[in-house]
């Protein structure tokens, strides 16, 4: 579903690459964890395969299109909740996923539908007229995620879909995330909650400096590697234990 080639990205006037020369396939129905720690280039990498920023050399296509021949086509095909809530804070759940929902063409009774079933299942119908700027940080999480999938994306990203929410708002995130990838969609996940990744994704990569160091099942990596116990243990010894503060 997404290969990417020797793909890499240097901001102007940085040192060094935030991605660089990366290699990596992901196959169609995997929920794939992108892992690192902060500012290995998790977030750069979902930037550019959603479009977002420009590579600075190598390539990547997406259910067949490539990123420079097939741009409008590619954008259609995909789904991606930021890291950062991408919602208007003076306007209600319903009207922001009105608006959302149009930006993918959606329209009429269609995402009329779309919308009412939503936020029936992520528990939110209740408060579909309500301003978003008075909503806890688990509902504006789910609205967040409602945006994302209303034209039904082949490719989902998610950057960091459960950080700062209540324990039973990441249960139905989870939960739901599930759901559609039974239903055919492919995910790319970044987190900082090992234990989540480890029982989530199909698959995963750690990444450092714009580098994947290691990538395969959760459970075969944790087998592979003696006294691991689970994939935090993994993580540590690949990315080390030094704070990665950055500005």
């Amino acid at each position: 579903m997404i290969k990417i080639n020797q793909l890499s990205k240097k901001y102007k006037g940085a040192e060094d690459y935030s991605v660089h020369n990366l290699d990596l396939t992901i196959e169609k129905g995997e929920i794939f964890g992108l892992l690192g720690p902060n500012g290995a280039g998790k977030t750069t990498l979902i930037s550019m395969l959603s479009s977002l920023s420009k590579p600075s050399s190598g390539s990547f296509s997406i259910d067949g299109l490539n990123f420079q021949r097939n741009k409008s086509e590619l954008k259609k095909l995909i789904g991606i909740v930021p890291q950062e809530y991408a919602l208007y804070p003076s306007l209600t759940a319903y009207e922001n996923l009105q608006y959302f929902g149009s930006m993918y063409g959606l329209k009429g009774a269609l995402l009329k539908e779309n919308i009412v079933g939503h936020l029936e299942i992520l528990g939110l119908s209740a408060f579909a007229d309500k301003k978003i700027a008075n909503f806890s940080g688990g509902m504006k999480r789910r609205i967040n995620l409602i945006a994302s999938i209303l034209h039904t994306p082949k490719v989902l990203f998610l950057d960091e879909p459960t950080v700062g929410v209540d324990v039973q708002s990441k249960n139905v995130i989870i939960n739901y995330l599930k759901k559609l990838n039974a239903n055919g969609t492919t995910i790319l996940y970044t987190s900082h909650h090992l234990n989540e990744a480890e029982h989530f994704c199909t698959r995963v990569a750690i990444i450092d400096l714009g580098n994947i160091v290691c990538k395969g099942e959760p459970q075969t990596l944790i087998a592979r590697q003696k006294d691991a116990k689970n994939l935090e243990d993994i993580f540590l010894d690949r990315t080390g234990k030094a704070l990665r503060d950055y500005v």
